[in-house]
């Protein structure tokens, strides 16, 4: 049997932790690691102490059919990426790379193309991560280059202002 590479160990971690995943919509897991080493892992679910989805029966976005990417600020979700963050000391992810999965919750199939949102990209320049690698199929993936990707071509300023 071949020994799986490291890339899709820590990404298989990753949808491991999206199995707690409480969103109605999409399950998402993340991990950061650095020099080797596992330093936090998170997935989108509600804040402490708030209700999910789940319990209360309903994704108030799709009640309100909002489509996928949009209006972040409705979701009761603290999305992966962020729960890894506020989960690990700063000094442990500068330079550090988060690996991410997406699952769709009512088929368990992975949804390649997945990213980080705008807030997310935000909260993982900010904590000095240098790398994200988001699964695509069960042994592809993609792999960000945050500075070069996400920081010098900054998508959150209109073509016409640049």
């Amino acid at each position: 049997m071949a020994r799986i590479d490291k890339t899709n160990y820590y990404l298989d971690i990753a949808g491991t932790v999206l199995e707690r995943s409480t969103c109605m919509r999409r399950h998402y897991g993340a991990i950061i690691v650095q020099d080797d080493e596992i330093v936090s892992s998170g997935y989108n679910g509600a804040p402490r102490g708030r209700k999910n989805c789940g319990d209360l029966g309903y994704c108030a976005r799709e009640a309100l059919n909002i489509p996928s990417g949009e209006r972040y600020e409705l979701c009761r979700s603290v999305h992966a990426e962020a729960n890894a963050i506020i989960s690990a000391p700063r000094r442990e992810v500068l330079g550090a790379t988060l690996y991410m999965v997406c699952k769709d919750p009512e088929t368990g199939a992975l949804i390649p193309g997945s990213t980080s949102c705008s807030m997310c990209r935000r909260l993982i320049i900010n904590a000095g991560i240098s790398q994200v690698i988001i699964r695509d199929t069960p042994t592809d993936y993609r792999v960000v280059d945050v500075e070069r990707e996400w920081i010098d071509r900054d998508d959150s300023i209109p073509e016409a202002a640049q």
